[in-house]
Formats: C-alpha cells, sequence, structure tokens
C-alpha cells in the first residue's frame, strides 16, 4: 500500500510530459537524498491508476525493477546478460511497461566482469529507439558521478529536478501521512507536534533534507511514546503468571495421572485467560488515547542532536532577555562586553540580521585573565545547553601556509583527504556552536582568507566540496594586540587612579581607540570591517578580584565537601586573596596559583595527617603573610567571626 503523496504536481506532470514523447522518453528523477524522489514515481502510480493521465497512458503498467535479485545467483559469465535479455524481450512481448529502478546508478557497472557486459550497456538500445520505457530515481552526487560519465547513457535521460520542499509544503506532506502513521502506532499526531517537527528539523538537523527528516522525527517520537506506554501494568503481569502456573501444575497432575485435579486445574486456567482477554482488551483500549505532543519531538531532537530539551522548548524570548543575567552568572565585570555580546546575540536570533552570515562575529581584545574565554564558555552554555557546543582552534597550531589544509581538508591527492577538515568537520556535525579562534594573529594570513569567506558568506567549502553552515554558529576571534596599552602601568584601568605612577590620566575610551589603532596595524581592513562589534575587555578592579575569588573558594569548597569537609572563609582571606592574588599584568589567573598553593596544597595535608577529619570544618582566614587554614572538628563551636558558608 503506497503512501499518499501531497504536492510534487510540477515533477509529476514533468514526468508525464516526458514519458508521452516518442523517443528518450525515459525522465529521471535527480535530488539530495530524502527530498522524495521515489514519492515522485509512486505519485505517478496513483494517477495511472486513478485515470489521471493521458490516453497514451492509460493502458500501460508502471513495475518496479528490482536490479539486486537479478544480479544475485548470478554464477556463470552470461547468466546477468540472459536475465536482462529476458527481461528486455518480456517487455516488448507484453508491452505497455515502464520500468521504475531506484538508485539508477546501480545500473552501470551491474553484472560487469572481465569481458562481460553491464545492465547499462545492454538497455542502451533499447532505451534510445523507445522500446523500452524507463524511470530512474538516484542523488544528485551519484548521477554526475555514474551517469554523466557516460554521454551515451546520460543522452538516453532526461533529467527531472526534485527540490527539497519548503516548510509550508513539508508541513502539507507530513498531515498527509498522518493518518497512516496514527493507524499503525494507534496514537494521535498533534498539529503542533507536526509544525515542531519542522520548524526543529530545518533548524537543528542540517545535513539531512525535508520531508524525510520530518516524517524521521514524527515515526520516531510516536515510536517513542508508543514504548513509554507499552509497560505492562502490574496486575495483567500478575495474571499472566497465575495462568502460567496453573498451566503447570495442570501438566504436573496429568503426567501424575490426578485427572480430577487436571479437570479442576484446566477450568481455573480457562477463567484466568478469559480475564486476561477481557483486562488486555481493556488496556490496550485505553492506549489508542494517547498523544505526541510538540515536547515528545524535542526530546528525539535531543537525542539526535545533543542540544538540551529544555533548550529547544523553553520561550526563546525569555532565555534571550535575559541573557546578560545568565552571563553574568560565570563572567565578572566586563559589563560592556557582555551587553555587546547579548545585543548581537538578540539581533541574530530575532532575524533582523543578515540571513547568509554567522549569528555573530566577534574579536575580543585585553589582556591576559580577564574573561575573554569564559565569555565563551558562558555563551555556549547558556545559548546551545553546554560547554561542548564550545569548538577551540588555538591559532598557534595554525602557524604554517600548509597549515590552512588542516581547517578544511587536504587536497585530493595529499594524505588525510578522506578525514576531511577539523573545523568543518566539527561545523557540520554542530552547527549550533560558539567557533572560537584563539590568538588570531599569530595564525597564518591564508588563514585569515578563510575567515573572511566565513564571516561574510556564513560558510565554507572544504576539500571535498561539501559546505559547512556558519548561519547558526557565533563566530569569536581572540587578540592581545594592544593589551600592553590597557596593562601599562599608569592607565586608569587598574584599582584606583591613585596608583598612576606618571601621571596619566588618559580617560578609557582614549585607551579603546588606541587599542584600536593598534589593530588597524595588524589586520586588513577588509577583516575588520567584517567584524560585527570589536570589543575591548577592561582590567579588572578589586570588586571584580573578590567576586572571582568567592567563586574559587566556593569551588575547592565543592570538591572538599565529597571528602565529608565543610569548607568556611572570612571576608579578610577574601581581602587577602585580593591583595596577594592579583597582578594586574595577568589578570585573575594568578589567584588560582595563590588557592592552590595556599588552601588545596594545606588542606592536602592536613587531611592525610589526620588533622582535618570527615565531618570537620576547614576556615579559612587572612594574616599577615597570606591564607591560614584552621581545622575546626565537628564538635568544636563556630568562632563568632563573620563567615560564609556554601
Amino acid at each position: 500500500m503506497l503512501d499518499p503523496v501531497v504536492g510534487r504536481d510540477r515533477e509529476i506532470n514533468r514526468v508525464i510530459q516526458i514519458l508521452s514523447r516518442r523517443q528518450k522518453n525515459n525522465p529521471a528523477l535527480i535530488g539530495e537524498p530524502g527530498v522524495g524522489k521515489t514519492a515522485v514515481a509512486e505519485g505517478l502510480a496513483r494517477r495511472m491508476v486513478a485515470g489521471d493521465v493521458p490516453d497514451e497512458l492509460r493502458s500501460k503498467r508502471l513495475l518496479s525493477l528490482d536490479l539486486s535479485s537479478m544480479v544475485a545467483g548470478t554464477k556463470y559469465r552470461g547468466e546477468f546478460e540472459e536475465r536482462v535479455k529476458n527481461i528486455l524481450a518480456e517487455v516488448r512481448r507484453v508491452g505497455g511497461i515502464i520500468l521504475f529502478i531506484d538508485e539508477l546508478h546501480t545500473i552501470v557497472g551491474a553484472g560487469s566482469a572481465e569481458g562481460a557486459i553491464d545492465a547499462a550497456n545492454i538497455i542502451k538500445p533499447a532505451l534510445g529507439r523507445g522500446e523500452l520505457q524507463v524511470i530512474g530515481a538516484t542523488t544528485t552526487d551519484e548521477y554526475r558521478k555514474y551517469i554523466e560519465k557516460d554521454a551515451a547513457l546520460e543522452r538516453r535521460f532526461q533529467p527531472v529536478l526534485v527540490p527539497e520542499p519548503d516548510q509550508d509544503t513539508a508541513r502539507a506532506i507530513l498531515r498527509g501521512l498522518r493518518d497512516r502513521y496514527e493507524a499503525h502506532h494507534r496514537l494521535q499526531i498533534t498539529d503542533e507536534s507536526i509544525d515542531a517537527a519542522v520548524a526543529l528539523s530545518t533548524r537543528y538537523i542540517g545535513d539531512r533534507h525535508l520531508p524525510d527528516k520530518a516524517i524521521d522525527l514524527i515515526d520516531e517520537a510516536c515510536s517513542r511514546v508508543r514504548m513509554e506506554r507499552l509497560a505492562t501494568p502490574p496486575d495483567l503481569r500478575e495474571l499472566e503468571e497465575k495462568v502460567e502456573h496453573t498451566r503447570r501444575e495442570k501438566e504436573e497432575a496429568i503426567r501424575g495421572q490426578d485427572f480430577e485435579k487436571a479437570a479442576m486445574l484446566r477450568d481455573a486456567e480457562e477463567d484466568f485467560r478469559k480475564e486476561l482477554e477481557q483486562q488486555k482488551t481493556a488496556w490496550r483500549s485505553g492506549q489508542n488515547t494517547g498523544a505526541v505532543t510538540a515536547e515528545d519531538v524535542a526530546a528525539v531532537v535531543s537525542g539526535w542532536t545533543g542540544v538540551p530539551v529544555t533548550t529547544l522548548t523553553e520561550a526563546e524570548s525569555a532565555r534571550l532577555l535575559g541573557l546578560e543575567e545568565a552571563l553574568h552568572r560565570r563572567v565578572v565585570g566586563q559589563e560592556e562586553a557582555v551587553r555587546a555580546v547579548a545585543r548581537a546575540v538578540r539581533r541574530g536570533r530575532v532575524g533582523l540580521k543578515e540571513p547568509g552570515r554567522p549569528t555573530g562575529c566577534f574579536l575580543f581584545l585585553g589582556p591576559t585573565g580577564v574573561g575573554k574565554t569564559e565569555l565563551c564558555k558562558a555563551l555556549a552554555a547558556t545559548l546551545f545547553g553546554s560547554e561542548e557546543a564550545l569548538l577551540r582552534f588555538d591559532m598557534s597550531e595554525y602557524m604554517e601556509k600548509h597549515a590552512v589544509s588542516r581547517l578544511i581538508g587536504s587536497p585530493p591527492g595529499y594524505v588525510g583527504h578522506e578525514e576531511g577538515g577539523q573545523l568543518t568537520e566539527k561545523v557540520r556535525r554542530r552547527p549550533y556552536c560558539v567557533v572560537l579562534f584563539d590568538e588570531i594573529e599569530k595564525a597564518h594570513p591564508d588563514i585569515w582568507g578563510i575567515l573572511l569567506q566565513i564571516m561574510e558568506d556564513g560558510m565554507v567549502t572544504d576539500a571535498q566540496g561539501r559546505k559547512a553552515d556558519f548561519k547558526n554558529a557565533i563566530v569569536v576571534l581572540t587578540s592581545n594586540v594592544g593589551a600592553a596599552r590597557i596593562t601599562a602601568k599608569g592607565s586608569k584601568l587598574g584599582f584606583s587612579a591613585t596608583e598612576r605612577r606618571d601621571g596619566e590620566t588618559r580617560p578609557i575610551e582614549e585607551l579603546k581607540a588606541a587599542v584600536l589603532d593598534d589593530l588597524k596595524k595588524v589586520f586588513r581592513p577588509e577583516f575588520l570591517n567584517r567584524l560585527d562589534e570589536t570589543i575591548v575587555f577592561t582590567q579588572l578592579g578589586r570588586t571584580e578580584i573578590q567576586a572571582i575569588a568567592r567563586r574559587m573558594l566556593e569551588r575547592v569548597g565543592e570538591r572538599m565537601k565529597a571528602l565529608g569537609v565543610t569548607l568556611r572563609f572570612t571576608d579578610r582571606a577574601l581581602e587577602t586573596l585580593a591583595d596577594q592574588g592579583f597582578d594586574p599584568d595577568y589578570g585573575a589567573r594568578p589567584l588560582r596559583r595563590t588557592i592552590r598553593a595556599q588552601v588545596e596544597d594545606v588542606a592536602a595535608e592536613q587531611l592525610l595527617s589526620g588533622a582535618l577529619q570527615a565531618g570537620d570544618t576547614a576556615l579559612v582566614d587572612g594574616a599577615e603573610n597570606g591564607l591560614r587554614l584552621y581545622a575546626q572538628p565537628a564538635e568544636t563551636q563556630a568562632l563568632n567571626t563573620k563567615e560564609n558558608e556554601l
């Protein structure tokens, strides 16, 4: 039973038009996998059955030719050719037959061996004279690789391009198929689940085509809901066990020749079976009330792509409006940088950006340790649900000219051509991502040329001709160009203006202008002109350093909690950390080293020596020469100190 064909009237009419020709009346349906090439042939078959075709086609029959069955079992030379000739003779004798060959490219080389003739060369004369009518279906790549290579075979077929349907047509196709899938799964498929299947498959499954990927989503979502509801209720399982137990006792009674007991057990077994069938019928009738919702479709997409379900179903507007707050949970300070990134992301996700470009292209400038990479991680986790959506490329690894091939793949004939590029393969597998090019000034200038194409066109073609789509990605480039201007002693960007040494009082805007001037000396204008935002990260102040120190100590406390030890720390400890663990030239990273040396190492020694045990509390306090860690046994009262507890 063929599925109904929705739409595709233009393609079906074109096939009928070609079939009505006198010679070379062989249409070849060409299109990407999953767009519905075979469905066009099925639509023609339905029209022929209904009589909705020209008079010369009403008397004809459409048959499918299974080429693999013809090749199977041909052990000796000539057997395959004989089968093909017999089919041609049968078609001529019966008349009025149109053959449909799915995967048309398989006729090239089918049955060929040393000295043998393949199927394509056998049927060429019949195709040219109009004695044999064939409808073929194959993908664009395979048509180019196999059919176009043989010009004599190509001219006997008339290509019919089957494009991918738009979203409205895909929804109509799914609604046309809804009855079949509802009958198979015994579930109700809602309109919202159809809309979700088309929208989510278009957005998150970029390497497949409509309507196939949307149909697969609906089918698997139905299967998922059905399996969740298929678990047999406990009372039914108990009845099944009673039936089985009674049957075994009856057989034992028969073997023991206790026929009176066996008769009683037989009656009991029949009663149990009747009750079981009644309850099963009632349970199955209740199963038909289930419905497939958009959440079920989103769960299947999550399993396919790894994007969390909450990201797919949560109101996008609420998440985007609260983007600054979400980013600040990870990034301390840098208000202007966070605002600029959030603005560009909102503009891109609402649909106001240019459709062919990435969601955002940013250049992060600033000294080390101020949060450039951390902001990228926060973006990936907030927008795409996981830090795994951050694709990081250290440009110090791409300083040579030939390193370009590592990003987009080696050209044909070189080692690694089949493996693809490191950048293109990752983006094709995860199109919704944050792509970070770290320290871009270290890369070879030829790599900047690839970035120009990504930032302008939103895609790049790898060495194998496949396109990697960056339209849903956020591209971030970081650089230390001009960082010396920001970290220069005497800038107004340190803890306070009183720390100036040479009396320089240049404002932040002037320093940023100086950094951007340095940038123009390194990068070409066409590169800078394609960026959405050039964001200068400033040095961290004392308040930000203390906030970062608090977060670092809290993370240490989480690790100690797994060992049964509670970590407390005082405000004085945070002040000491801000004094000793901060260097304007190195940002917040020295904090990590200070905490490692004065907290983690001391705690490890006390845990090994037994001074700190499970159930105890470790108190971190500030002193003149650094931090001090005290072990407080569980029975000791807490000190009257202003403390912070996790």
